[in-house]
């Protein structure tokens, strides 16, 4: 085991952490960051990131390890088994916001020995404690109390959801904030990626608050399961993104029941419906009333039963996520494994999508609004595209993960063959070099040469191919292929995205922006690196923004900016 202390200056960036690590500073324990605030948290902060980084003063120690002391990679399913293991020992609790940590555990651990506990902020302060044992939570929920206020005033629904009353429980600590420094490009992805990614104990209230919601389904489906989806466990979610949620009844017991040949047998009566959309919707609909009515702490109930995928959505303050639920989306599922296993074949994938990410919402790229931008999940899909067209390729292509796949792979969802291998002992990488400074500047200039206007764009392929349709941005589902991702793109989007792919890889190859200026002793703090890429473009529009320098570019930059001149020079229809 290699040791590396790292004591250099970070970039100058424009990031900014959560409300609850400043507040934690003066906090009598420690609240740890699960969520990115502010109105624009990507262009924020990189500009607060610098000013953190210069208060801490001892060197962070970095911890490598040598080639073969790498744990294999658990599966998405083996990785949510063990998380919905550890959310069924756990229970949520409203704390004071003075309370004394080591009173708090001693008094819960007279119910059994308690594994990890956390705190956090979210309209109040609440701590997630996980048990060793059920019976320890159950022990607990048997001594706990209604509130004495009047029953007709109240819901009588018990859950995981309890509050602290005791304000003897008053103490005070401090906190030291870590810090990753860094010089080369490289390492500034790699601290992008960790301020932005999912932490630990985020990733847990995920699973905890399914586990929750569980309880509330499970009065109607006794052995319904519901499970977190999409960005919440694909590995490339950031801090503050929704958590949708899948409620799944194929757990029940009883589906693939065989009776026998001859001889009695039962089976349960139940409602028959005209389609299993119509059962969707209904269960749906009986769920987001029992939600809106009596669970705690959720606000805004929605229920948009008449979406392709129906839904309902809501807001749990206690977690402070907000969340969409929605029953029989397997295909989401499968999507969900798919890009797992993409993050963890190579740690590049993860980094150079969360920098993409960020690169595109500090543009406008992308949008929390619906509407015709690009979004995140298409934004990925080209990131993987991209590696697929390396030489050699850094990830294999779908079809390619299908050929491997084994017998317990199969999965055929209606009609969509959702097939792909998840062993990773099968999966055998193609040996490629490339730095993140390298791919993140050749993925620049890829898009911005690509053939929009006559290829598509397909993971399972792993090439490009004609458009099918007319639209201006064709990224091929991976599982259900007859659909287009991107189709809610339109045409002003997709060229403003080529016009700042074509900015940001010239900016790449300038030399003032690929290093630090300024001696050691002598900081500067002009944006560098990755932080230039994350300042206000200068693509105002397609036409009429201002032309670049062109001494010192390669021969590729030069085509780019040939192309612009050629945009710019169109007439006005």
């Amino acid at each position: 085991m290699v040791l590396l202390a790292c004591c250099t200056h970070v970039f100058s960036s424009r990031m900014r952490f959560s409300s609850s690590f400043r507040t934690a500073m003066a906090s009598p324990f420690t609240v740890h960051r699960l969520h990115m605030r502010g109105r624009n948290p990507v262009v924020k902060c990189l500009n607060t990131i610098e000013t953190i980084l210069r208060r801490s003063e001892k060197p962070v120690i970095v911890v490598v390890f040598p080639p073969g002391e790498k744990d294999e990679p658990k599966s998405l399913s083996e990785l949510m088994a063990d998380r919905q293991e550890q959310a069924e020992k756990s229970v949520l609790i409203s704390c004071p916001s003075r309370t004394n940590e080591k009173k708090f555990l001693k008094f819960l651990s007279k119910h059994g020995d308690i594994n990890k506990h956390f705190f956090y902020e979210s309209y109040g302060v609440y701590a997630v404690v996980e048990f060793a044992r059920r019976d320890s939570v159950a022990s607990l929920l048997e001594s706990a109390a209604i509130p004495s206020v009047n029953h007709e005033c109240m819901v009588p629904f018990k859950s995981r959801l309890l509050s602290l009353s005791n304000q003897s429980l008053a103490a005070s600590t401090d906190r030291i904030l870590p810090a990753l420094m860094s010089l080369q490009v490289d390492d500034q992805i790699g601290a992008l990626t960790e301020t932005y990614q999912l932490t630990e104990e985020n990733s847990r209230l995920r699973f905890l608050v399914c586990s929750l919601l569980k309880d509330v389904a499970a009065a109607y489906f006794p052995e319904c399961t519901i499970r977190p989806f999409g960005s919440s466990v694909n590995g490339f979610g950031k801090l503050g993104c929704d958590l949708d949620m899948f409620l799944d009844l194929d757990s029940i017991s009883g589906w693939n029941f065989k009776p026998p040949k001859s001889g009695l047998s039962l089976e349960y009566q139940m409602k028959r419906t005209n389609s299993e959309r119509h059962v969707t919707q209904s269960i749906l609909s009986v769920i987001g009333e029992c939600v809106d009515h009596f669970w705690p702490g959720c606000v805004g109930v929605q229920k948009i039963l008449n979406a392709r995928c129906p839904l309902v959505r809501f807001a749990h303050q206690p977690s402070g996520f907000q969340c969409d639920l929605t029953a029989n989306n397997r295909v989401a599922m499968k999507s969900t494994e798919l890009l797992y296993l993409y993050g963890e074949l190579d740690p590049r994938v993860r980094s150079l999508v969360f920098t993409v990410r960020c690169w595109a919402r500090a543009h406008g790229v992308t949008s929390s609004i619906p509407g015709a931008w690009i979004t995140n999940f298409s934004l990925t899909v080209m990131v993987l595209f991209f590696l697929q067209k390396r030489s050699p390729p850094i990830i294999p292509t779908l079809d390619r993960l299908r050929d491997l796949a084994g017998p317990a792979d199969e999965s055929v969802i209606e009609g969509n063959d959702c097939t792909f291998a998840t062993d990773f002992s099968k999966i055998q990488l193609q040996s490629n070099t490339d730095t993140l400074e390298q791919l993140l500047g050749d993925f620049f200039e890829f898009y911005a040469m690509f053939p929009f206007s006559r290829m598509s764009i397909n993971i399972r392929k792993g090439r490009e191919q004609n458009k099918p349709e007319m639209a201006p941005l064709h990224i091929q589902n991976p599982f259900e292929t007859s659909l287009n991702v991107s189709k809610n793109v339109n045409t002003s989007q997709l060229d403003r995205f080529v016009a700042l792919c074509q900015e940001s890889a010239w900016l790449l190859q300038q030399s003032e922006t690929r290093t630090q200026r300024g001696s050691s002793g002598n900081r500067t703090t002009t944006p560098w690196g990755l932080a230039t890429l994350l300042l206000p473009s200068k693509v105002v529009g397609i036409k009429g923004r201002k032309k670049y320098k062109k001494e010192g570019a390669s021969e590729r930059i030069k085509s780019l900016l040939e192309t612009l001149k050629n945009k710019n020079e169109e007439p006005k229809s």
